[in-house]
């Protein structure tokens, strides 16, 4: 009997609690349901050959099934392996120094005396991802202009040959790494940097009597508890390897022919082919980025699980 009156104490204080907590996760839930399950309906069209000639439902439902024919034109195209090449190869650097730098960064700034010094750094850090990619491709035009531009100005101060930027591919690749890890450095930053704060400050003080020196305060305690939050945002950042900034890859370099090895990414080849393809096309190739996205978070949570299971998410 007293088993059974406290566990129906539980359940009613359960009740009573999750009533709160239920009424602050129900906009949110509300918010998941309508914009991001709903429409995971049209996931169909992916399959199917889809045509507008009425409402959305009726055209989803009268459009003949095509099977996997949509999925085709992405690897039956003559550039497939430069895209897939493109899109993956530029992804893992991307992962690889939107970690490193970000930790390093975050690391440095975390050891200023001065709290001011300290967000003043952040914020300069910070603004340019809120930067649109068409104001930054008009910033980079400024500079890399053939006639015009600032780089081509200092070369002819220094009697050298001006650089046609926009035809010349080799500089490209490192151009759209230095602006992907610009633009975003702040937000990863960010994200680091709450963590370094959240460390409670009694650990650093028992190491300073130690006689730890600050290398040795970042090696022994300020890295092993960022790693819980490094590995999580590895695990994200994994799930989107097969997506690529359409701005990065499409505007910054204007759409230039003579850059399409080294600028074209999935994301981008997709929007190229919507002049010809249809619909069904640019589903089928989103949902197969999702699926492999999913697959690979998946798959690195189950290797991080494998060496460490205290950091995996899952």
């Amino acid at each position: 009997m007293e088993t059974k009156s406290k566990r129906r104490h539980l359940r009613t204080r359960w009740r009573t609690q999750d009533t709160e907590l239920t009424l602050l996760a129900l906009p949110t839930t509300v918010w998941y349901i309508l914009f991001c399950f709903l429409p995971m309906f049209g996931i169909i069209i992916a399959f199917k050959n889809f045509k507008i000639h009425g409402g959305f439902l009726s055209n989803v439902i009268n459009s003949e099934w095509a099977g996997f024919q949509n999925f085709e034109f992405l690897f039956k195209s003559n550039d497939a392996w430069i895209v897939i090449r493109n899109t993956l190869g530029y992804n893992i650097i991307f992962i690889i120094l939107g970690i490193v730098v970000p930790v390093t960064l975050a690391l440095m700034v975390g050891q200023l005396h001065s709290r001011k010094a300290g967000k003043v750094y952040q914020t300069m850090m910070f603004l340019p991802y809120f930067l649109s990619w068409v104001v930054v491709s008009a910033v980079i035009w400024a500079f890399l202009s053939f006639d015009k531009g600032i780089a081509n100005q200092f070369l002819a101060d220094f009697g050298q040959d001006p650089v046609n930027w926009y035809m010349e591919a080799k500089y490209w690749p490192y151009l759209l790494v230095f602006m992907n890890m610009w633009k975003g450095l702040g937000y990863g930053m960010v994200v680091y940097l709450a963590t370094i704060t959240g460390i409670d400050s009694t650990y650093y003080e028992a190491a300073v009597i130690d006689g730890a020196s600050k290398w040795q305060q970042t090696k022994f305690i300020t890295l092993p508890l960022m790693k819980l939050v490094i590995v999580m945002m590895f695990i994200l950042s994994i799930g989107r390897i097969f997506y690529t900034d359409f701005g990065l890859f499409f505007q910054v370099p204007r759409d230039s022919n003579s850059l399409f090895n080294v600028t074209t990414t999935v994301d981008v080849l997709v929007y190229k082919q919507l002049k010809t393809a249809t619909v069904g096309m640019a589903s089928a190739s989103a949902f197969l980025q999702s699926v492999l996205g999913c697959a690979t978070i998946l798959i690195a949570n189950w290797i991080v699980r494998r060496v460490d299971p205290e950091s995996a998410m899952i």
